[in-house]
């Protein structure tokens, strides 16, 4: 029976631009994701083409891939500049496109991978097939998705899955949240996102009772699943992704290198069920920390089923690390016991009795004895958190990582060439020579100069594992192993260049049914090809996508679909007797707005109304 190969995982990395891409890939992600010159989910993320070539370069010496962000509704009068942007792109070696809109796939294009974004709200198995039976190559998958559900998905398909593991999390279902656009006038599936789940509300009851004051009753915790990986994968996860397409380049070199670890763990010790995507081997200057990275708290979302609490409705900042509680303090010290070291220069905060968070530096530390930068007073048994740690920031400022490809040398003889024979862990083998004339005899054992000569390789992106010495007792320069050595590497360096091969578009298949015949604003239908592709599939009725519709002022839009439930996270589920505790219907303000909340306890889904 054929044994069959090792799964090929795909570590997934965000970046704003070119340069914090290429330190992703230098801390171990086998592939990235950026956006180009427009058209992307994060419209202040955007990228010159010229900038996306030099990273193609870089992330392809590592076999990592580079996939671009074209994940907006389109309008028709873009159709024509999307196509050109995307012929540019290919040209620039692109590996695929995260697309949303379906008129892509009926645009003029070469034959670009393509991957279904999570915009696309793919809940449902059908949903997955139908995406896979059209053309796409990859399907990200929303982040609410419970294990189980994630492998039904698996079971539909046979393309790679795609899953969120680490980051910011959206209250809705991505694709599915249109107020910003109804409140804001600013759309997200436009990339151009308001934040409204950021904001701090007030909550009213039903009677007209204020029950919370400025709080940030829509925003989540972040995303953590570093401990459910293994789990993933035994779902169908193939592609592991971080969030953060806005972060800076701390975030990333941290997160990344601490994915990397535990990916790196998985395939070690299940060599024979996993492998990794890309090539080379990243050492880092620092231990990673998710904790020391902006954070808001963690939570696995709904992975495992319900948690108890997945919001972060006191503060959407970051929380950080937990570093001690407080002893004393006077407003000019504080005295705490510490489970951390801290430094001069970090930054702490604490929630007080009102659960507001206070934050300040730290001018000095003694010892358990802290001295702020501003007046506080921390009562007694306070948690103190750290969300600024000075010196592991310095270090992540620094050069912070080295990513190298193993590669086994053979050195030999023939005739009076001398020849190094080398191979790499991407599949590469090439043979460079030189002409050595007759050499004389050593007068001392020459392997170990040998090795060190031919194993000077800082900066090439290679490192040597093992040297095959079969040159004999003879006597050869360092000058003639160094240019042999310099040879071989650009000769590696061009035979990869050569060899590698970027995934193709898969086909359409013209009879294909999408799962539903009629579609409301919800599925983002925003220009006439997109139209045309969805009745070419079965679809009969199809309403415009809301930044298309016209305005009907007073008129009431579901803005949010969401797995969250404010009612369960103040522990008032209605399935548990939470109409006595809070009496519905429930409506939240922040200034001039107000959402209206509606929830589907046989789904367990919370709905959030707006007026336009």
């Amino acid at each position: 029976m054929k044994q069959e190969s090792p799964r090929k995982i795909e570590l997934l990395a965000p970046a704003r631009n070119a340069d914090i891409a290429i330190e992703a890939i230098k801390h171990g992600a086998d592939a990235v994701y950026i956006g180009a010159e427009g058209f992307g989910a994060r419209a202040a993320a955007g990228n010159q083409i010229h900038d996306i070539e030099r990273l193609v370069e870089f992330a392809h010496r590592y076999l990592a891939r580079v996939y671009v962000t074209v994940n907006t509704i389109i309008y028709d009068s873009e159709l024509r500049e999307v196509e050109r942007m995307i012929k540019r792109l290919y040209n620039a070696g692109v590996d695929a496109l995260i697309v949303q809109d379906m008129a892509v796939l009926r645009m003029d294009i070469p034959p670009i991978a393509l991957h279904a974004s999570t915009q696309c709200d793919t809940r449902t198995p059908a949903q997955a097939r139908f995406l896979q039976d059209v053309g796409f190559s990859q399907i990200v998958l929303p982040r609410e998705l419970t294990l189980d559900e994630i492998r039904a998905m698996h079971e539909a398909v046979s393309v790679p899955l795609e899953s969120f593991v680490h980051g910011a999390l959206c209250v809705s279902y991505s694709g599915d949240c249109h107020a910003s656009q109804v409140l804001k006038g600013r759309s997200a599936n436009r990339g151009e996102c308001a934040q409204i789940c950021r904001l701090p509300y007030d909550l009213y009851d039903g009677r007209g009772n204020r029950v919370e004051t400025g709080r940030h009753l829509l925003s989540l915790r972040d995303m953590n699943r570093s401990a459910d990986i293994l789990a993933m994968l035994d779902a169908g996860v193939s592609s592991f992704k971080i969030e953060g397409r806005l972060k800076d380049a701390g975030y990333v070199k941290n997160v990344v290198s601490y994915y990397d670890r535990k990916l790196r763990e998985i395939t070690g010790r299940y060599p024979d069920r996993f492998c990794r995507l890309s090539a080379g081997c990243s050492e880092t200057s620092f231990t990673p920390d998710v904790r020391k990275s902006f954070n808001r708290g963690f939570t696995t979302y709904f992975l495992n089923g319900t948690e108890p609490s997945i919001g972060s409705i006191y503060t959407p900042k970051s929380q950080g690390e937990p570093v001690g509680r407080v002893v004393k303090s006077d407003g000019k010290m504080i005295e705490a016991r510490l489970d951390s070291r801290l430094s001069n220069g970090d930054g702490i905060i604490y929630f007080d009795d009102r659960k507001e968070l206070v934050g300040f530096r730290l001018n000095r530390v003694e010892g358990s004895r802290l001295f702020p930068a501003a007046k506080v007073m921390p009562k007694p048994g306070t948690l103190l958190y750290r969300n600024s740690d000075k010196a592991f920031d310095d270090l992540l400022r620094k050069e912070s990582a080295v990513r190298t490809i193993a590669i086994d040398m053979t050195l030999r003889v023939a005739g009076e060439r001398l020849m190094l024979d080398v191979a790499d862990e991407r599949g590469n083998a090439v043979t460079a020579s030189i002409e050595a004339g007759e050499m004389e005899a050593a007068q001392s054992d020459q392997t170990e100069p040998r090795r060190r000569a031919l194993g000077k390789l800082g900066g090439t992106g290679y490192r040597l594992v093992s040297l095959d010495d079969r040159a004999g007792n003879r006597f050869i320069t360092a000058g003639m192993l160094a240019s042999l050595r310099r040879e071989a590497i650009a000769l590696l360096d061009s035979a990869n260049l050569m060899r590698y091969c970027r995934e193709l578009r898969r086909p359409e298949d013209k009879d294909a049914l999408y799962p539903v015949t009629g579609m409301d604003y919800h599925y983002n239908v925003s220009n006439d090809v997109a139209t045309r592709f969805y009745r070419s599939h079965g679809v009969k009725d199809i309403s415009p996508a809301i930044e298309t519709s016209p305005v009907i002022p007073g008129s009431e839009v579901q803005v949010m679909t969401t797995r969250y439930c404010l009612r369960r996270e103040l522990g008032s589920c209605l399935k548990k007797g939470g109409a006595a505790k809070l009496a519905g219907p429930l409506t939240l303000r922040s200034g001039n707005m107000t959402l209206h909340l509606d929830f589907d306890c046989n789904a367990c889904l919370m709905h959030v109304k707006a007026k336009r």
